[in-house]
Parts: structure tokens; sequence; C-alpha cells
């Protein structure tokens, strides 16, 4: 039977399941013969799995997929799924966690990797480290197509995400929004994947801070940032209000006092900073993107050099408290959000 070949480029196919996971190899081309996806960040891994699978079926509709466990990839196995078949089909082999694959299947994979058959895409999903590396060395000094899944870990790389993820379905959002989401909906990747698809589907124009909380109600107000943004504010009520919604729903206490010294460390930061500096090198300075020092120049008004040290001391004598130095962790936040918003300014002490 001939080869069926796709009449029309990939890149419309491609593109819903584009990923925020970076290409470190010199080829970006999908049907690469082998490709190598590295890192612990599920939701990148699969999609760069999605992105290889969309890219063989714009070639070839009747691409066969086969997704293997370690378990499940024996001694042969995978010269058996390689092997040429008598349609000329196409293939795309993927291997998950496969740093956990015996040392004989390894060999298998190392042999493969070194005579790829035509048609067959390899995909191999390893979570990097030092276990498995012997196949990683293998796979990178083949030449594999290679992208990187980190985890995102800091709140600036879900934040990058975010903004990615709406760049990706050609909409506009405001930095607020991003941070909003991000606060609203925290560090699973997927859901804020979720969240990002959502609001582009549903919204016309552009996304701001106001369509997030809308959306998201209760989940933005029991952000620990929303407890730290109205604590900073001086605004005692609304703080502690936020405060018991977050405790109430689960918010971990150890994340509200991170919050909350982000939040008075910000003004002391940017208190301190050389005056007359330009917006960008002030940025890059303080480390903080142009908008949030926009948010914290408005909080920081009021604020005193005295004030920003009782603040630091209240939320560090809370962050012990709620480690295991306390015996009520609810009862040591409310003190600390109390003193950090009396410390905030004079004319909102009460």
């Amino acid at each position: 039977m001939a080869r069926k070949t796709a009449t029309t480029a990939t890149t419309a196919t491609t593109a819903t399941t584009a990923t925020t996971a970076t290409t470190t190899s010199t080829t970006d081309d999908a049907l690469a013969p082998v490709t190598l996806a590295v890192g612990q960040e599920d939701l990148l891994l699969d999609r760069a799995v999605q992105h290889v699978v969309a890219a063989a079926r714009a070639a070839d509709a009747d691409t066969d997929v086969r997704e293997l466990t370690p378990d499940a990839l024996q001694p042969g196995t995978l010269a058996e799924l390689t092997s040429p078949s008598l349609f000329a089909e196409r293939k795309v082999v993927v291997v998950r966690n496969s740093q956990d694959l015996s040392a004989d299947t390894v060999k298998d994979v190392k042999a493969y990797l070194s005579a790829p058959a035509e048609e067959i895409t390899l995909v191999l999903l390893h979570a990097g480290g030092p276990k498995g590396k012997a196949l990683l060395d293998a796979a990178r000094k083949a030449g594999a197509r290679e992208v990187a899944c980190p985890k995102m870990t800091k709140p600036a790389d879900r934040l990058a995400f975010v903004r990615s993820e709406f760049r990706g379905a050609g909409r506009s959002a405001t930095p607020e929004a991003c941070q909003a989401l991000v606060d609203a909906i925290g560090s699973d990747l997927r859901e804020l994947a979720s969240a990002c698809s959502q609001l582009a589907a549903d919204v016309e124009g552009t996304i701001d801070d106001a369509v997030v909380a809308r959306y998201y109600t209760g989940r933005a107000e029991a952000s620990s940032f929303t407890v730290a943004d109205r604590a900073v504010e001086g605004r005692t009520a609304e703080a502690l209000e936020a405060l018991r919604w977050s405790l109430a729903t689960g918010v971990a206490p150890v994340l509200i006092t991170s919050a909350l010294s982000q939040g008075v460390r910000a003004i002391g930061k940017l208190a301190s900073a050389p005056r007359g500096m330009r917006p960008g090198d002030l940025a890059r300075e303080l480390g903080m993107p142009p908008w949030k020092i926009d948010r914290v120049r408005q909080q920081m008004r009021g604020w005193s050099a005295d004030g920003v040290s009782a603040a630091l001391r209240a939320v560090a004598e809370a962050d012990g408290a709620v480690k295991g130095g306390g015996d009520d962790p609810g009862y040591a936040l409310e003190k600390a959000v109390v003193a950090v918003a009396r410390a905030a300014r004079p004319a909102r002490r009460r």
C-alpha cells in the first residue's frame, strides 16, 4: 500500500497542542526519529507527546500510537514494535518513565538509537536527574530532539505559563489578571491551563482582573496573597475576613505567612531603592515585574522603616507558630495580620 502524504502543513494541526516546554535541541521537527522529553511537569510531558502525535497524524491519519510503561517494555519489545511493516504504516512509540527501564531494556533502546527505523517516531519521557542517566546521555548523543518539561515551582514560572497560555489562544490578558489567576488557582498547571482555556473561550475583549474575580469568586478571595494585599494596605477588617475564608477553604497557614512576608519585604525593598531610577532598571534591580512595582508603590504609602521592621517581626513570630511553635495557628495568623495592617498606615490603624 502506498504511503499517504499530508496535503497540508502540520502547523494548524499542532497549534492547539503547542506547549510552553522549551525545545533545547537544534531541530524542532516533531517527526524527528527520536524525541526526548525531560522533566517532571506532567502537563508539559503530556503536551510534548500530543505535539508529536498531532504531527504524525497530520502526515498520516492512520498513525499507530503505542504508549508503554517500563514494566510493559521488556527486552525485545521495542524491536518488535519498530520492525518494518508490510503496509509501511507510521508509528509513534511513547515510553513513559524511561528512567525506570531495566538494564536489558536500556541496551535495546540504545541499540535502536544508533539506527532508528523509518516511519517510526520514538518518544522517551525521562524525569531527568541521576536515575537512568545513561539512557539520557545516549539519546542526547544520538541527536534526539529534546524538549524541556521542568517542574514549575516558582510563582514567576507559573505566571509566565499563564501569559503563554493566553498568547497561544490569541487572547490579551492584563498583568493583573494573570497574577489574579495564579493567586486564585495555585500551583496545579492543569487547572491553570483549564482556567485560561475557559476564560479565552467565554470572555470577549481583554481579560482583566475583574473578569478573573467574577469567574473564580471564592478561590481568589481564599488566596494567601489576597490576605497579604489587604493587610499591607492597612485594611484590617478585609484582611481578617480574607484570612478566615482562606483557612476555612483549606489554604495552608504557612502559605499565608509566606505571602505576608513577601508583601512586607516588597514594600521595604521598594522604599530603600535609589530614587530616580528608570522603571525598567528598577524592575531589574528589585527582581519585580513593572506592574508589581506599581502595585507596591500604591501599597507603601504611609509605611515607615520602623513599620516594616515591626511587621516583619510579627510575621516571623506567626511563621514559627504555624510551623509547630504555637498551639493555635489561626490565632497566630490573626495577630500577624492585625500587626501588619496597623503598621501599614497611621490613618488606618483602627
